[in-house]
């Protein structure tokens, strides 16, 4: 039982970097698509507390997620790190990205740098790696460069 406690504890940098890396991609990647982004957006706030909801509410009345539909918009986005604070709880992350925004006309590349803490939490289907994410806050959300197609 020894063991497999230890194993579980040097797992879990792996796991709060993959919990992170895992809502980021379905709370940021969309397509035109209204289910597709409803899917993933539900599985999204499974890993995080209201603090992302108020975001998707936010883009949501703007009209965000309408134009991505009607102007056939692809947008992913790619984690290139996760910066973890594992030594003092709840757990402290940073996380740097970046986002591709496909239009038919162009193609924009963003710079997306998120902030949270994360906290245990029961694991589940829904939530695999036992965490759930708190005070979510986009800190920079910026386009970098914007390439003609």
């Amino acid at each position: 039982m020894l063991a497999l406690s230890q194993d579980l504890s040097q797992n879990r940098p792996v796991e709060a970097r993959e919990h992170i890396r895992r809502f980021h991609e379905l709370f940021f990647t969309l397509s035109p698509d209204k289910s597709a982004i409803e899917s993933n957006i539900t599985r999204a706030l499974f890993l995080v507390d209201k603090s992302a909801f108020k975001y998707y509410q936010d883009m949501a009345e703007k009209g965000y997620y309408n134009r991505i539909i009607s102007g056939n918009i692809n947008q992913t986005v790619a984690v290139d790190s996760v910066a973890l604070d594992l030594d003092v709880y709840p757990y402290m992350a940073v996380t740097y990205a970046r986002q591709m925004i496909i239009r038919a006309s162009n193609i924009t590349q963003r710079s997306l740098v998120t902030r949270c803490n994360l906290i245990n939490s029961v694991r589940s289907d829904n939530n695999p790696q036992g965490f759930t994410m708190e005070k979510f806050e986009i800190i920079e959300n910026r386009d970098v460069r914007v390439m003609e197609r």
